[in-house]
């Protein structure tokens, strides 16, 4: 492929008042006044009904859900509302001291709790704001050489390269180049639109020109599948109608479930169900699929750094700003 030698070229509510507490971790806390009341019976319902209403990430909603879970089941599936600080106090330092996690996971865990009392049970609880949380050391970035790079790109699985050379190629991260979707390439500028990065903000990049030939093949592998998914959704469309051409003709037409510029540039091979829709749909490439990946090319090429696929982002800002670019166009 190409891309072996890839440079990198160039990203309802009122309003809530804040109060200040260093203790919790944070310069302001957001507090919210108001909310609309939540519709969902079962905790962990309303926790996925407010945590969507606010618009916050799949796997934001994924992370909190596992540790409030966790916190009820850890004592005895008690509801919440009726523990307070002790209760969670002894969850955390059971978390810290038992299974001895990392800082980032105990804060992780500590803002679930926060989010559960404060938005879904709707609880002033000033206690809160007292509770330490525990230090994070700062850890220096994992950067390769070229020469690195290029080994690991190269002993990267043929179904894989593509990807990791997107990635060092534009400097974006791991989900930024899995949710890229067919409507983000402008071949014809070489860009790349960003359009939820971290904080849902959105950036242009450069596109290498090494790799465009490489994503038109892959676009084509891609529309081999939406097709595929358009075929089978009319068959079901078909099959629901029944032989009655009446309640055919009520049926909506069949098109896809999405239009071809809203599909994903890397799609999974195979479909899902969606676990909010309850209907099936592909979803783009497993993240961990990748992930796995690189772990195995990073022994195969025999580079002893505990490097991962963000590695690849730190490389890329680290061989622009050595071949004199800007370092305020690098870090845009």
């Amino acid at each position: 492929m190409g891309c072996m030698n890839t440079q990198p070229l160039n990203s309802a509510s009122k309003p809530m008042s804040t109060s200040a507490s260093p203790k919790f971790g944070f310069s302001k806390v957001k507090v919210r006044h108001s909310l609309p009341p939540l519709l969902s019976s079962r905790l962990i319902d309303q926790v996925r009904e407010r945590i969507r209403y606010l618009h916050y990430s799949d796997r934001t909603e994924e992370a909190y859900v596992h540790w409030i879970l966790s916190y009820v089941r850890f004592h005895q599936k008690r509801h919440p509302a009726v523990m307070g600080q002790a209760e969670v106090v002894a969850y955390l330092t059971w978390l810290s001291n038992e299974r001895k996690v990392a800082a980032n996971t105990h804060r992780l865990a500590l803002a679930a709790l926060l989010f559960m009392y404060r938005d879904v049970l709707g609880q002033d609880l000033p206690w809160m704001f007292d509770l330490d949380r525990p230090k994070i050391n700062r850890r220096l970035p994992v950067v390769l050489d070229r020469d690195e790079v290029a080994r690991i790109l190269g002993a990267l699985p043929a179904e894989h390269r593509l990807f990791g050379c997107l990635l060092y190629g534009t400097g974006i991260r791991l989900m930024e180049g899995l949710t890229l979707r067919v409507k983000d390439l402008d071949f014809s500028r070489l860009t790349l639109y960003i359009r939820h990065g971290k904080g849902d903000k959105g950036r242009v990049v450069m596109l290498p020109q090494k790799l465009v030939l490489e994503l038109r093949l892959q676009l084509q592998r891609a529309r081999g599948l939406w097709e595929l998914d358009r075929m089978e959704d009319q068959c079901a469309l078909r099959a629901k109608a029944g032989p009655d051409l009446a309640q055919a003709a009520s049926c909506r037409p069949p098109l896809p479930t999405c239009a071809w510029a809203d599909f994903w540039v890397f799609p999974r091979a195979q479909r899902s169900v969606d676990s909010q829709s309850g209907e099936a749909s592909r979803h783009h490439a497993f993240d961990q699929a990748f992930q796995r990946a690189f772990k195995r090319a990073l022994a195969q090429a025999k580079v002893d750094k505990p490097a991962t696929p963000h590695s690849l982002r730190h490389a890329f800002a680290t061989h622009l700003l050595q071949d004199g670019y800007d370092r305020r166009r690098v870090s845009s």
